[in-house]
């Protein structure tokens, strides 16, 4: 399972014109799962993501999680970051998980989201054509595999 987590001013998420969801300041998390991707996985992304010190103290130092900072939280599903690109220059997607997989995979870790940090986390759709903006803040942008935990 991997994790793209943007620190952000704000971001939105609009589908077919109609925005979706969007959040204030607070993180931004872009999901992949992949195939064979298991509970273990997700609990430990989750906890994670959630107690990810990428927030400013008094004295500027990243030293804050998002609950700290009274943060938002987003999640979106995006499958293509679990591409591979060592062969030619098609990124190929065999490694990430089908809708059957992926979409519990997804949907739990939102939901494990809101009880790690007591926060609502706003979404997007699974599998939609979705228009995704933000203002990076910093930019603060973090990548975390749940493979390469050990």
């Amino acid at each position: 399972m991997r994790a793209l987590i943007q620190r952000v001013k704000r971001a939105s998420v609009t589908i077919d014109g109609v925005l979706h969801s969007s959040t204030g300041a607070g993180m931004l998390v872009l999901l992949g799962v992949e195939v064979g991707d298991t509970e273990a996985d997700l609990e430990w992304l989750a906890g994670k993501v959630a107690r990810l010190r990428i927030f400013d103290d008094e004295q500027g130092v990243m030293n804050r999680d998002v609950v700290d900072v009274s943060g938002d939280i987003m999640v979106v599903s995006q499958f293509t970051l679990c591409a591979s690109t060592k062969k030619g220059n098609r990124p190929s997607y065999i490694a990430a998980a089908r809708e059957e997989e992926a979409v519990p995979m997804y949907e739990s870790f939102k939901r494990r989201m809101g009880e790690l940090t007591g926060c609502d986390v706003a979404c997007g759709v699974f599998g939609a054509d979705m228009a995704v903006e933000l203002i990076n803040d910093g930019p603060v942008t973090i990548w975390i595999d749940s493979r390469n935990r050990y």
